[in-house]
């Protein structure tokens, strides 16, 4: 596919946008959804760009963009929920990817956008300060977030496929996911150990997010399929050697300690090499 992609924005809110981005040729009816990072200056909307590995497959792209870092919550987030929900009804497949806000704001609009699957990275149960009192990460976003407008129990969407991946070694994450699960029993964990917050550092060393992309444009985003490709490449990560040598230490391993963060370092280096 060369050029720009056609796109339209199907909600254009203050608070929200949302932009579609249509294929060359629009025969498989499958869309991908992704959303808008947190962002360290929010107040303005960069510019939407497409996820081209879909488009080249014959996927449609939405991404869904928030102004404030306010986890998709607001004043807008029903009236954009009414807009997409008979556009994602006309695809007979419907995927997301999200990221810690962005995971998050998956599971929460999943209904509206008549979600299949989904790959949520680290994502949030909620950011209300009486709903996750233990997790004081994201509370300074909190001061327009509705908890009820946020209540995963009440808007997800039942029968998701798909992960919630998560670090099982970030204890807020890991409790987090666990909440989740406790509202989407059938939506899995898995755990991407040292892979941060979100949890694709490892990954992102490695091979890359676009193998859990082609995960999903081949139909295989299991579990099990999501949990190898962790597992089949983090020794080659030196994020993954120094996240196990400081668990090494803290538990009195110190020989293991040694060893994680020799081999951590020897990666390190030979990344540096020319």
């Amino acid at each position: 596919m060369t050029g720009t992609p056609a796109s339209w924005r199907p909600f254009a809110g203050d608070l929200l946008v949302a932009t579609l981005f249509a294929p060359a040729t629009d025969t498989r009816r499958r869309l991908i959804v992704t959303f808008g990072h947190r962002a360290p200056d929010p107040g303005h909307l960069p510019p939407a760009e497409p996820v081209k590995r879909f488009l080249r497959a014959g996927w449609s792209h939405l991404h869904i963009q928030s102004r404030w870092n306010d986890w998709y919550v607001n004043p807008e987030t029903e009236a954009l929920c009414t807009a997409l929900t008979p556009l994602t009804a006309r695809f007979r497949h419907v995927a997301a990817i999200g990221f810690s806000m962005g995971a998050y704001a998956a599971l929460r609009l999943s209904a509206a956008l008549n979600l299949t699957e989904v790959i949520a990275v680290s994502p949030q149960y909620s950011i209300h300060p009486d709903v996750v009192p233990f997790d004081r990460r994201f509370h300074a976003d909190s001061a327009g977030f509705d908890p009820n407008l946020g209540d995963l129990a009440r808007h997800a969407r039942r029968g998701l496929q798909g992960v919630v991946i998560h670090d099982p070694f970030r204890p807020l994450d890991a409790r987090n996911a666990a909440l989740i699960g406790a509202v989407l029993p059938e939506l899995p964990l898995c755990r991407f150990g040292f892979g941060g917050h979100p949890a694709t550092a490892v990954i992102r060393e490695t091979v890359k997010f676009g193998a859990v992309q082609d995960l999903i444009l081949g139909g295989d985003a299991s579990r099990a399929r999501i949990a190898a490709l962790h597992r089949d490449n983090r020794a080659q990560s030196p994020t993954w050697w120094r996240g196990l040598a400081e668990r090494a230490a803290t538990t009195g391993r110190s020989r293991l300690a040694a060893l994680a963060q020799s081999r951590a370092s020897s990666l390190d280096a030979a990344g540096d090499s020319p």
